[in-house]
């Protein structure tokens, strides 16, 4: 596209000047680790310092055997790294596909070039829906209205003139307009601000918050329990062995620690992501793939997600008492009406089937917004004659005549809404003979107006839309279509795919015009109200904020869709915010997920993946819990007791490995399709604490019991640990429920693996165990036999 020779923009030797001198809009992301840093984050933690010091002091003063946990520590953390890297990987590469594009006017030419090429002194083509990538001036406008909430707090369009300035960050709501830059990259104000310019709150981890208040609750207590166990273990050793006492000090601190709880949630989350990057969803921010599991109200924008997005143009038809020459002249209006704004689908559309129609010449036009639903032009050959474009609805409301039975705009009204019945799509093209209102710094629309024209358009609904609401339906998915086209349309649409309201019947579409404010006041009855409806049109960006704020406020975790600038103040509020791959650059930039094939039926896979890591977080989260309680419970016995501690390093890393190192990892991954029920932690540790008390209380039973028939030390080591094992192992088969086969197999291949610890001499030697007695052994089936019932009832009651 040429533009106007007055402004031919920079010559591409002008802008390789500013790239050397490093004069461009390159800021590096942030939110976007490097593997360095995921490598530092995996690495420097508080737990992994006291097992590296651990480490130490056993290579230091015992055998390099009771350091094998270390080992362990490297793998699990070079598991997660890499884990993480090739997660970051795919989605940095994935991110290109929705990197935004900047429409830049070069050698004369308008070119895009993605937003970090935006060079200083750089003539910036502004258009609906993209947002501001450099701070600049306006050189030409045409009717632009700027989103300004970053600058002021508050979601309200300005209107800019030529010389006005725009603020990176900032949201293009209407218009078009030329602008020349002059602050690039950390210079531009949005970057200044921290990168406001994609700000949005912090997604609410239930998990995260979890795993850091448990770890926060262990740190407390850690560190004294080391001491009481270093104390109560050097004041049963003499001066020569002073050194088995600390390695039997070490190994209950390695006993407490999680080792694996926090690598394996990052783990989870950079699983999830890639899986959903192969499935084209870009997850921007990790931990969105937990709110998935915890969705129950998905709202949706029809536009994209229902229907396809593509426009088609049923005919044009003129109005009852539309005089040929007004129709005709009416139809040069819409052209130019059509030209003047976005080439959206609509547009496109209409002006194809327009294209041999003259444009008619304006002399003032007023570009099309979400919020006021119409555009409009005043006549250059007429001053006085204006023509608006847009909802019926709202274009006629004002009319004079609308009262009158035998008024055109009643007439019209009622053919609107016949056809919007029927599921088309209908706006309607009036004049006016007072144009003044239009000019206003606030347009207005005229009182005069008489329809001539009603453009009836149909869209395509999506093979997959049936199927991806019949699928949240069945999973309890509360499903509400919010669109800012005529209700009675939307409704006829959904119907079409089988939406349904809670009654099952067919939807009513509800003007969103006629709901309360969402004030202070109103606000319960504006959420009484959406508690009803399942289908809303007219509704304006603002209100469909109100919305997902209502609906939170009632308690929902709630999904937001959509692809326009329209959609980007309601997904930047929900929970969690979802758009499309071909949506507007200002509705990804808040978005927490981005569809990138624009496929609805992407959903039901997303939702399934966010169950998937929480439920199945929950099962290993009790398992590393539980073995946390168990260490802290004989940590305090044996000090309290005054006896030495029953387990080394090594024996309590291999009971580490096969009760929840390996099975954890496994079971991680493993899908799941229950829906997330609010209360991780409290699940966790209803089910994790007795747990942990009962497997320890069993051991210390067995320990003492085994002491006092004066069995060997090996014998008495083994013993213990068999019955640990054992323990862990039913907690294992109890929280791997259902039992399909795979998980039977992985419970037994741990089983099996422990009794080759006992009978293999060499794996008996380097553990330091033996073959048990028969005594042992039934000792050993004893404790079993009582755990497997006693945490039978514990997970029933769970």
């Amino acid at each position: 596209m040429h533009t106007d020779t007055d402004y031919a923009g920079l010559t591409a030797r002008e802008v390789a000047q500013r790239v050397s001198a490093g004069h461009t809009n390159a800021v590096r992301d942030p939110s976007s680790r490097s593997a360095a840093q995921i490598l530092r984050a995996n690495v420097f933690t508080v737990f992994n310092a006291l097992l590296a010091a651990a480490v130490l002091v056993v290579l230091l003063v015992g055998s390099w055997r009771d350091a094998v946990f270390g080992l362990v520590l490297v793998i699990n953390t070079a598991t997660g790294t890499l884990a993480e890297i090739k997660a970051k990987r795919k989605l940095d590469s994935l991110a290109v596909l929705a990197t935004p594009l900047a429409h830049v006017v070069r050698d004369g030419t308008e070119q895009d070039v993605p937003v970090a090429d935006v060079v200083l002194d750089e003539l910036l083509q502004l258009r609906s829906g993209d947002q501001v990538p450099a701070d600049g001036f306006v050189l030409q406008s045409t009717g632009l209205e700027i989103d300004e909430a970053i600058l002021t707090g508050e979601s309200v369009t300005v209107t800019k003139q030529v010389g006005d300035r725009v603020m990176s960050g900032t949201t293009v709501m209407a218009g078009t307009a030329l602008v020349q830059i002059d602050a690039v990259g950390a210079q531009a104000y949005a970057h200044r601000l921290a990168a406001e310019a994609r700000k949005f709150t912090k997604v609410h981890s239930e998990l995260q918050a979890a795993t850091n208040r448990v770890l926060t609750w262990i740190g407390y207590v850690i560190v004294p329990m080391t001491l009481i166990l270093l104390w109560s273990q050097l004041r049963l050793s003499d001066a020569a062995s002073w050194q088995a006492a600390l390695v039997l000090a070490v190994a209950g601190v390695v006993g407490m620690v999680p080792q694996g709880l926090v690598l394996l949630t990052s783990v989870n989350f950079a699983g999830a992501s890639l899986a959903l990057a192969r499935k084209q969803v870009l997850v921007q921010e990790l931990p969105a793939v937990e709110v998935l599991a915890r969705v129950d109200m998905l709202c949706l924008d029809k536009t994209g997600t229902i229907t396809s997005g593509g426009v088609q143009l049923e005919e044009i038809r003129p109005t009852a008492g539309c005089s040929a020459p007004d129709e005709a002249r009416a139809r040069a209006a819409l052209v130019t009406l059509v030209s003047a704004g976005d080439a959206n689908a609509t547009a496109t559309a209409v002006a194809s089937a327009l294209a041999d129609v003259p444009a008619l010449a304006a002399s003032h036009t007023v570009p099309f917004s979400s919020a006021r639903k119409w555009a409009a032009l005043v006549a250059a050959d007429s001053p006085h004659r204006a023509y608006v474009f847009g909802a019926p609805e709202i274009v006629l409301a004002t009319t004079d005549n609308q009262a009158a039975e035998d008024g055109a705009a009643a007439a019209a009204l009622r053919d609107v809404a016949q056809l919007s019945r029927q599921g088309s799509r209908v706006l309607v093209v009036a004049s006016a003979g007072d144009a003044a209102p239009l000019q206003d710094a606030a347009p207005q629309l005229p009182t005069d107006l008489r329809p001539e024209l009603l453009v009836v358009l149909s869209e395509e609904v999506r093979d997959d839309a049936a199927q991806t609401l019949s699928y949240f339906r069945d999973q309890g998915v509360a499903v509400k279509v919010i669109s800012g086209d005529n209700p009675v349309t939307v409704a006829a649409i959904a119907a079409k795919v089988g939406l349904r309201d809670a009654a099952g019947r067919a939807p009513v579409g509800v003007d969103a015009r006629t709901l309360p404010p969402a004030d202070e006041a109103e606000g319960q009855a504006l959420a009484d109200a959406l508690a009803q409806a399942t289908v809303l049109g007219r509704v304006t960006p603002e209100q469909k904020r109100d919305f997902v704020r209502a609906l939170q406020a009632r308690g929902h975790t709630v999904a937001m869709t959509g692809d326009g600038v329209n959609d980007a103040l309601a997904l930047k509020n929900a929970d969690l915010g979802i758009a499309m791959g071909n949506g507007a650059a200002a509705t990804k930039a808040v978005a927490r997920l981005v569809l990138l094939d624009g496929r609805f039926s992407s959903l039901p896979r997303v939702v399934a993946e966010g169950r998937r890591v929480m439920a199945n977080m929950e099962r290993v989260a009790a398992l590393f819990l539980a073995k946390t309680t168990y260490a802290a419970l004989l940590a305090v016995a044996v000090a309290v007791a005054g006896v030495a501690y029953p387990f080394l390093p090594r024996q309590l890393t291999i009971v580490g490995v096969l009760t929840i190192g390996l099975p954890a990892f496994i079971l991680a991954l493993a899908p799941a399709r229950r829906r997330y029920r609010s209360g991780f932690l409290r699940r966790v540790l209803r089910l994790a604490v007795p747990a942990g008390l009962l497997i320890g209380t069993s051991v210390l039973a067995a320990y003492f019991w085994l002491s006092s028939r004066g069995v060997a030390e090996k014998e008495l080591t083994t013993g213990t640990t068999l019955v640990l094992i054992g323990g862990g192992l039913i907690l294992l088969a109890q929280t791997a429920r259902p039992w399909v086969w795979w998980r039977v197999l992985l419970v037994a291949a741990m089983a099996a693996v422990a009794l080759l610890c006992v009978l293999i001499p060499a794996w008996r030697a380097f553990f330091l165990l033996t073959w048990p007695s028969g005594a042992t052994w039934l000792l050993c089936a004893a404790c079993w036999l009582v755990l497997a019932g006693t945490l039978e009832v514990l997970r029933r009651r769970a």
